[in-house]
């Protein structure tokens, strides 16, 4: 089965049209590549509550896989990880170590990353950067865990 995913960009400039989202369209891309089913696509401005509200309707809409890219860089308008981990559940925070180790093999600035992964109600939300292909290359370092997170994520709790 396809994962039912959503795609979220963060931009300030490009929310007001001030230039063309690429991120996401290159993260819609890459997720139909793997198979998953977008079903969603968000485009908001670098404010945490526009963020939250974003994750928020996608998860509503029948997203288990949320992609955001944009927003988890050094500069002071980034608020995608304080967004995310002020309504996650619980950081996966392997993911982020994974996507800096492997990015670092191709630009130095990849130290300077912020990305993450996190659990929003039974969603996983994985923060990618902004840059098209910094965000398909992220992805595709962890590509390999997403669907047994996900299907975990899906199951119904049992009690002992």
């Amino acid at each position: 089965m396809a994962i039912q995913t959503g795609v979220i960009t963060i931009s300030d400039r490009a929310s007001k049209g001030l230039y063309d989202d690429l991120g996401g369209p290159a993260l819609k891309e890459a997720a139909t590549g793997y198979g998953w089913s977008v079903i969603a696509e968000k485009l908001v401005p670098d404010e945490k509550s526009e963020i939250q509200r974003g994750i928020q309707e996608l998860i509503n809409k029948g997203c288990a896989l949320i992609l955001t890219t944009g927003g988890t860089g050094v500069a002071l308008r980034d608020v995608t990880p304080e967004a995310v981990r002020e309504i996650a559940v619980r950081e996966l925070p392997g993911f982020g170590e994974i996507m800096r180790i492997e990015s670092m093999k191709i630009t130095k600035n990849a130290i300077l990353s912020r990305n993450l992964a996190a659990v929003v109600q039974r969603s996983l939300v994985i923060c990618l950067p902004g840059k098209p292909s910094g965000a398909v290359e992220c992805l595709s370092f962890v590509v390999g865990a997403i669907p047994h997170c996900v299907e975990v994520l899906s199951e119904v709790p049992t009690s002992c």
